[in-house]
Formats: C-alpha cells, structure tokens, sequence
C-alpha cells in the first residue's frame, strides 16, 4: 500500500507504520528518495511531524498540570508577560484576551485568529511568505504583534459547559502554548520536551530542527516539500513552526503511552485529551494549514470518523490523533486495538491521511479476519 502513496500530487517518498494498541509493530514500510535524489527513505529516517506536534504539546501542558505548575482553567496571561498578550482578541470592542484559558488555547476554543493566514493591506500570509522563502524567522513577538495588529477573533472564546460549540483550528493557540511551557519551565522547548516526555518514553529519535540533535541525526531527516521546493533549506522558517522530527517507531511509542496513560503519573490524565469533542468548523474555501469539518478537536487531538451517509455499507472506525500539513499522521484506532503514523512529507497532498485511512482501516479490519494479507 505504501508504493501506491509516491507519485501522485508531488509526493516523492512515503512511509507507513501500523502497530497494536500496545506499540508492538504489525507491519513498517518506506519507499521513494528520502531527499530528492539517491538516498532511499528507510524505516528509520526521521520525518517532518508537522502538526502531529499538537500531539505533543498537549501533553506537555498535562504533565505540568500533573506537577502542580499549570492549570487548565488559568487564563494564559498568568503565565506569560502582559506586554505581550494585551489585546490579542478584541471582539466587539472589548478586550477578551483575560477570559482565554490553557483549556481554550488546547481545544481551539479561544477564537485567535490563525496567524499564519493572516494577510496583512497589500501583503502576503506569513505561511506563503515562509514557503516562497521570503521570510527567515520569526517567534512569539512577532506572532502577537501580527494578531493584534493584522488579525481579526474567529468567534469570543467558546464556554465549556457540556455543550458542543462549533471552533475553529488555529495555529496560533499552540504558539502561545508553547511559549507558556518555555516559561514556566524556563527551559527550550527541545529542553521542556526531553524532560517531560522524550526520555520518559525513551523517544530517542524525536526532535526539533535547528537543534543539535536535528544536526546529529542519522540517517538525516528526510525532505519536506511544497510542491517543486524543498522547505527543510528554510531552516529558519522550519524551526520557527515549532514541530518536531520524528521516527516511525518513535511515533508508535509515543501513541500506545498515551493509550495506556504511560505518558503520564496518573493514567487518567490522558483522558482529558479525548473527554469532549467540538466540531470544527466546515470551509468551502479550505485553508492550507489546519483540517476542518468532519473532524472534531478535543485537547490537541482531532477524532475522524466520516458521517454513516458517506460510509452506508461498511461504516469507517473512529480515529483518535493527528494530522499535519505535510501529509503526516498519527492516529489510534481503538475499534481495531491498532495505531498508525506515517507521512507523504508534501504540503500539496495535506488530505493524503484522511483519503488514506478509510482504505487502511478496511484492509485491516479484512486483514484480521483473514481475508486478504496486508501489503
């Protein structure tokens, strides 16, 4: 199935990996240039996670939650410096930045605009600006200051009281999140992420670019691309997105600790990422960076499961993870005990996970009950 993901829409390699809900591997394939040219895609080349990263930041806040260093339900004003969240969302001319917690900032619930699809008068979208190699670097200053500035709420920040509400995914919510970790940790991201989960779960081969062990790794990480350009030459730009570079195996490990609860003390906390689901919104204009209506968002996880008007015969599982903007994916199903990841590493073909998923999950599902061998 893997060899059938490379050629179409630009995509010059591809890797699959499927394991059980316990992280044992089932079945791992690679295939196509890892880099454009000669140097094969392996089992153990590390790949842009893009926002499977989401993932990871998520639990990052929960393991602080556990140590007593964060709250959900805390505005994130209480964390980072007022000079940089002071009117970040004004809605209807009242500044309600103050009322957005960590809980919104993880469900896409605050209403931030998106601020890699801001377009600024007679300007370009940082996002385009990024990939056409027009920008270097960027961090949370600049991030802010194009909100406040350029921005404009989705929606005031959405109650959680039980009710579904419909949101709306932001990459900005994630930004700030991030920079709550880097404060109240006073440490790097890479530095936060090692503590509180890398060597925990022994993800040995996960890591941010622009790092020493981006630097260090082998075989090298493998190329990301947007259409004919390679993106992994803007190191700036990549390292600005904040998402990490991962392996398969790791990616399954990191999956089956958050099935189990391995990720955290208290196996419970894991289920505050799945325990309510908003819709997001749907778009008849889809925006290239973030996923829309059928999925649903919990806390820095998306549930896809297709309406049964789509799938009358043979309804399709519901899936548990995330997708990024470059093909990538890391999902649990839990009707069939199995987890996937992989990634076409190709901004042209971000849909590739949820076309993917419903002839995987169905070759699968066959597959244990012996009908067809997996391929």
């Amino acid at each position: 199935m893997v060899t059938r993901l490379v050629g179409g829409l630009g995509v010059r390699h591809a890797i699959l990996a499927v394991a059980r809900s316990d992280g044992s591997p089932l079945w791992l394939g690679a295939t196509g240039a890892a880099d454009g040219g000669c140097t094969r895609m392996t089992a153990d080349t590390p790949y842009f996670l893009a926002s499977v990263t989401k993932l990871y930041i998520a639990t990052g806040i929960l393991r602080l939650m556990e140590q007593g260093r964060v709250s959900l339900d805390a505005g994130m004003a209480a964390y980072l410096p007022q000079e940089l969240v002071h009117r970040l969302h004004v809605w209807r001319g009242k500044d309600q930045t103050g009322e957005i917690t960590l809980r919104h900032l993880l469900g896409h619930a605050a209403g931030l605009p998106d601020y890699l699809v801001i377009r600024p008068p007679g300007g370009t979208s940082l996002f385009e600006a990024a990939a056409a190699g027009a920008v270097e670097r960027w961090g949370i200053g600049e991030i802010a200051d194009l909100v406040r500035e350029h921005g404009r709420p989705d929606f005031p920040p959405r109650p959680f009281d039980g009710r579904r509400h419909t949101i709306r995914y932001s990459d900005t919510n994630f930004q700030f999140l991030i920079a709550v970790i880097e404060a109240v940790t006073g440490a790097s991201l890479q530095a936060a992420f090692d503590d509180l989960i890398f060597r925990r779960l022994g993800l040995s081969h996960t890591f941010l670019p622009a790092t020493p062990a981006a630097a260090s790794a082998t075989p090298a990480p493998a190329a990301v691309w947007l259409g004919d350009r390679r993106l992994d030459t803007l190191t700036g730009a990549m390292a600005s997105f904040n998402d990490l570079f991962g392996t398969a195996g790791d990616q399954l490990r990191f999956m089956a600790a958050l099935v189990s609860g391995a990720a955290f003390d208290d196996p419970a906390t894991a289920r505050l990422m799945t325990a309510h689901w908003n819709p997001l919104a749907f778009s008849l204009n889809p925006r290239p960076v973030g996923p829309g209506w059928p999925m649903e968002y919990g806390l820095g996880t998306i549930r896809y499961r297709l309406p049964r008007l789509l799938t009358p015969l043979r309804p399709m599982p519901e899936l548990v993870g995330h997708t990024g903007v470059t093909g990538s994916w890391l999902f649990h199903c839990p009707e069939l005990g199995i987890i996937t990841a992989g990634t076409v590493d190709q901004a042209t073909a971000a849909a590739t996970p949820y076309r993917l998923m419903p002839r995987l999950l169905d070759l699968l599902r066959r597959e244990m009950s012996h009908e067809t061998p997996f391929r």
